[in-house]
């Protein structure tokens, strides 16, 4: 404020300056001087007292103007200078912080946070200059480093990790500002970052998940395949009718084994953007539409009818398109299959609220025993192993589903009781 204050001062004298250069020109004096050679002469003022009074006056005039330009130049120039000098350490830092794509904070020994930059702001949310940084951060740990940083004055970083609305790991790392202090004319300053290594850790984890899931999943087709090739090659060699089954089993381990890939594929590409929010507008009507008419030959063939009740008006909502088909596909096929014994399936969109829509998949099948609801969406689970590979289920369909509700910012809800079906609702 004392900055703009200098600054606007120092342009009030320009203005006088500019003035005073226009008012005492050649031709602004050569007037006045005939002027008032005029009224002496008037007067009966003798001429050399005319001319001498002319003289005078140009030169006062001169002597006027250069000390009203030295006021104006000194005092407000020597203030504007100084107070910008108070306020251009922290001004520079924060152009400076404010260009980084990681979280900045600029904190004082007195845990006092001083400046933040954009995205800072898009992480915390706005901070009030000088709020305590124990108002915003809530983290132990994170607080707990800061003050062992302010205490010993020694750089440290530690691993912090959020939880919602999706698994982010941040690198926070706090360091002392001894320049920013001296250059200030005092006070300690620190500075805390944010570093957000989500990706890394999600890639290394994908790794290693990959790894023992598929080596876990792929190990009986691939027994399978090995054994019945080496009895087509030995004991089966020269029996047609033994080849013929052997060759139809192999086939379906290699589907089996295919569509396993292709799933953990799919939850590989899903976790690497699960903290990515779509920000494309889908109707919801022609969706569900859709994955009703593109699977009612495969209900028709387990003898299902699939019942689609929609609202009258459009229900849009943030999302990707082909992702929002996956989940819907998944939770009308899981219906048909499992609850094949009810012979139908209802899905209903509701839009009783316009933010928050809701589809509900419900069958009538034989339900789900309540110790396995919890743990539908987990990798690889199964409530009846071999029912699901009979009906040639991969144990990922319902983890693909959570994966793509929580990068959406929705939930899957799940009841069931056992011997009247199961109602999956997805919440938006």
């Amino acid at each position: 404020m004392k900055v703009t204050k200098g600054v606007l001062v120092e342009t009030r004298g320009s203005t006088i300056r500019w003035l005073l250069t226009q008012l005492w020109d050649e031709r602004v004096l050569l007037a006045a001087v005939v002027f008032t050679a005029f009224l002496m002469w008037m007067g009966g003022v003798p001429a050399g007292w005319v001319v001498f009074a002319a003289v005078l006056l140009v030169l006062a005039g001169f002597a006027r103007a250069d000390r009203l330009e030295g006021k104006a130049d000194a005092v407000p120039v020597a203030m504007a200078r100084s107070d910008a000098n108070a306020g251009d350490g922290l001004a520079s830092i924060a152009v400076l912080i404010d260009a980084l794509d990681m979280p900045v904070l600029v904190v004082t020994a007195d845990e006092t946070v001083k400046l933040q930059n954009r995205a800072a702001t898009a992480l915390f949310g706005p901070i009030p200059r000088n709020a305590d940084l124990a108002g915003r951060i809530r983290a132990p740990g994170i607080l707990d480093m800061a003050r062992e940083v302010i205490a010993i004055g020694q750089t440290k970083e530690i691993e912090h990790s959020e939880r919602l609305p999706a698994e982010t790991v941040y690198i926070v790392r706090a360091a002392p500002m001894p320049s920013l202090g001296q250059r200030l004319g005092g006070g300690r300053y620190f500075l805390i970052s944010f570093r957000d290594v989500s990706q890394a850790r999600r890639i290394e984890q994908m790794r290693s998940d990959f790894v023992a899931n598929a080596s876990h999943e792929l190990r009986t087709p691939l027994a399978s395949l090995r054994g019945f090739i080496e009895t087509l090659q030995g004991p089966a060699k020269a029996d047609e009718k033994a080849q013929e089954r052997f060759l139809g089993i192999m086939h379906e381990q290699a589907t089996r084994m295919s569509r396993l890939v292709d799933d953990l594929l799919s939850l590989s590409r899903l976790e690497l953007k699960s903290n990515i929010v779509p920000d494309e507008m889908v109707d919801l009507k022609p969706l569900l539409g859709h994955v009703r008419d593109s699977l009612q030959p495969f209900a028709a063939e387990l003898g299902v009818e699939i019942h689609l009740e929609l609202p009258e008006q459009a229900v849009e909502v943030a999302g990707d398109r082909d992702e929002l088909t996956e989940v819907f596909e998944n939770l009308l096929e899981n219906a048909c299959k499992y609850g094949q014994e009810g012979k139908r399936v209802e899905v209903r969109l509701s839009a009783s609220d316009a933010e928050h829509p809701e589809v509900t998949v419900m069958d009538f099948g034989s339900g789900i025993p309540p110790e396995h609801v919890p743990r539908l969406t987990e990798r690889f689970y199964r409530v009846n192993v071999e029912a699901s590979r009979s009906k040639k289920g991969t144990g990922l369909g319902l983890a693909i589903v959570k994966h793509i509700l929580t990068r959406h910012r929705a939930r899957l809800v799940v009841k069931s009781e056992v011997g009247k079906g199961t109602v999956f609702t997805v919440k938006f």
